[in-house]
């Protein structure tokens, strides 16, 4: 997984530019997120750091980004450079790292996708745990694990394409494809399907309680420039869901 997204570093910073991102996404995100002033958070599978800089620019007094990519994490240590937030990062396996600190909130987008088995889960969740303080929030976005193959289409118009070689079953490959409007650059990787009950399972078997599923919004901006209609299918099947859950 390091090596794909090593080569597709550059690529995929255009990834939080896509509509669906900018206007639903990430809304969704940070209105799950809440209030983040004077916060000391753990970002996991950070990437370029976008997400890490934007908690920081809303108040956050500590954060650690990790990301499994060397390239990325250059990528946002390129940018502390630049434009120094004081934010630290490490490059590193989320399944692997084990306990960094005590943070007030974890967060990750699209981490726990990439866990192919039960075991790969339940050892990323045990460090996503670890990390927190006692009745500390954990925060995810993550694959929509529920949308059938049947309804993959219905978010290409979003330049969100997904395929599998087969029915839905535990560790299955789903190839995520971004095509970016601005030049119709592809990019492409994959994910793997567990089920909800998978999850489930994992964050309980790590002490998580009160794990609740959220679905996307659309932000008032994205409904105001591009209206109701072009947004129903975001809606109605979904390509992505938060998750959020207590220690």
């Amino acid at each position: 997984m390091a090596e794909v997204y090593d080569n597709i570093a550059e690529q995929f910073k255009k990834f939080h530019s896509m509509l669906l991102i900018q206007y639903v996404i990430t809304y969704t995100y940070f209105h799950l997120l809440g209030d983040v002033t004077e916060k000391s958070i753990l970002d996991l599978a950070c990437g370029e750091g976008f997400y890490t800089r934007l908690l920081k620019q809303n108040g956050a007094a500590r954060l650690v980004g990790v990301d499994i990519s060397s390239e990325m994490i250059k990528l946002a240590r390129q940018e502390e450079e630049k434009e120094p937030k004081g934010i630290e990062y490490i490059i590193a396996d989320v399944a692997e790292i084990g306990f960094i600190d005590n943070f007030d909130l974890v967060v990750a987008s699209f981490v726990l996708n990439y866990a192919s088995t039960k075991e790969q889960l339940l050892k990323m969740c045990q460090t996503i745990y670890a990390n927190l303080k006692p009745g500390s929030r954990f925060v995810t976005l993550n694959n929509n694990l529920e949308l059938l193959p049947d309804f993959y289409h219905k978010n290409e118009k979003y330049g969100f394409a997904k395929s599998c070689a087969s029915s839905l079953q535990e560790g299955i490959p789903l190839t995520i494809t971004l095509i970016f409007s601005s030049d119709s650059e592809k990019v492409s990787f994959d994910n793997y399907y567990l089920s909800k009950a998978t999850y489930e399972w994992a964050l309980r078997s790590v002490g998580f309680k009160d794990i609740r599923w959220h679905h996307p919004v659309v932000s008032p901006e994205g409904v105001q420039k591009y209206g109701e209609d072009f947004w129903q299918d975001a809606i109605d099947y979904p390509f992505a869901l938060g998750i959020t859950c207590l220690k």
